[in-house]
């Protein structure tokens, strides 16, 4: 691999990156057109590293349908972005020998749309829809019949003239995802006959998901870093690719190397200042708001107001880990820090 000479000191390094937020763990319009995430996939449901307890429920429900010689039972998958609710569908497609055609609940707009996705399907094929809980109404009712009895039944023309047609369906599975299980109504949830969570990885499963990528892009870590990095991707493979490939391009412009040592490791991640706790400028931020109004119960939309940021990102993007890590809860008058967050933060500040 070619290496990019530059004399580009840390300093200079940081500053070009510090705007960019890589904790977040929903996907990015550079990662939608990255191939890298393609052949970061795995290619059979036995090489998915994590999640053993949901792999064997799938792998059941697998071998009972091709048994039976019918497709799976329609399925959803929850949990927090980045998990892999998307690779388990095309796993499971991969598995039932079939196909998978992904859709966007948001890019569904009209109940035409849907329609055109059902007709266009074949006998035994998955359809995945991501995001499935911002399907609209009239889409959502349109399902009811196809998952139910593989039908659509459809109204033609308004008022006197309306006449109703119905189009039989082939047999399909339908794989929903969604970060949001209770903003699904009640008659979409229970047409799933599977529902599966997805949970957090642990530091050794994500220092293999680290280990297997790096060897992909042609990257070396050492033993200490590739567990450190484990430690600081809030439990998500996404992250931890993310802040792999920004620590590459650190070692790459910066090092001209590609070596990653712990001690590279640590340069690059204060480079964009992400600390031991996988914590940005972004969290460090929000915990010190709180602690400079001397842990006083604040509400959402004052530290919204206080940071200039938008109310529901903090809410769904930052909280989260912070609460995930015990820094910070929850109560009915506000947001509080915990010890733990009162200490980190201190003694961050003694630190700067």
């Amino acid at each position: 691999m070619a290496i990019i000479s530059s004399n580009i000191d840390d300093n200079d390094f940081s500053h070009r990156k510090k705007k960019l937020r890589i904790v977040d763990s929903k996907i990015s319009t550079e990662e939608k057109r990255n191939n890298n995430l393609n052949l970061a996939r795995p290619v059979s449901l036995q090489e998915f590293i994590g999640q053993e307890k949901l792999k064997s429920s799938l792998r059941i429900a697998i071998d009972a349908s091709i048994y039976r010689k019918e497709p799976m039972e329609h399925t959803l998958l929850y949990g927090q972005p980045g998990l892999g609710k998307t690779t388990l569908a095309f796993l499971i497609a991969h598995e039932m020998n079939t196909k998978c055609r992904i859709a966007s609940a948001p890019a569904i707009e009209r109940p035409r749309d849907i329609v055109g996705l059902l007709l266009g399907l074949k006998e035994g094929e998955v359809l995945f829809i991501d995001e499935i809980h911002r399907l609209n109404r009239l889409t959502e009712e349109l399902l009811y019949s196809a998952m139910e009895d593989f039908r659509l039944d459809l109204t033609m023309g308004a008022n006197r003239g309306a006449r109703c047609r119905t189009i039989n369906l082939p047999k399909f599975t339908l794989i929903g995802a969604t970060t949001k299980l209770a903003s699904i109504s009640p008659p979409l949830r229970d047409r799933f006959g599977i529902s599966q969570k997805i949970e957090i990885y642990t530091n050794d499963e994500l220092k293999q998901i680290i280990v297997n990528f790096a060897r992909l892009i042609n990257l070396n870590l050492d033993d200490e870093a590739s567990y450190n990095l484990a430690e600081i991707s809030r439990g998500t493979p996404r992250i931890a690719l993310r802040l792999l490939r920004r620590v590459r391009d650190y070692a790459q412009v910066v090092n001209e190397t590609n070596f990653i040592s712990i001690n590279l490791l640590k340069k690059a991640l204060n480079s964009y200042q992400i600390d031991e706790k996988g914590l940005d400028s972004l969290d460090r931020q929000y915990l010190s708001f709180l602690n400079l109004n001397n842990n006083i119960p604040t509400g959402l939309d004052s530290i919204a107001a206080g940071l200039g940021d938008d109310s529901s990102m903090l809410e769904f993007v930052v909280e989260p880990y912070l609460i995930q890590i015990g820094f910070l809860i929850r109560t009915p008058r506000g947001r509080l820090l915990t010890n733990s967050g009162k200490k980190y933060i201190d003694s961050e500040n003694a630190n700067f």
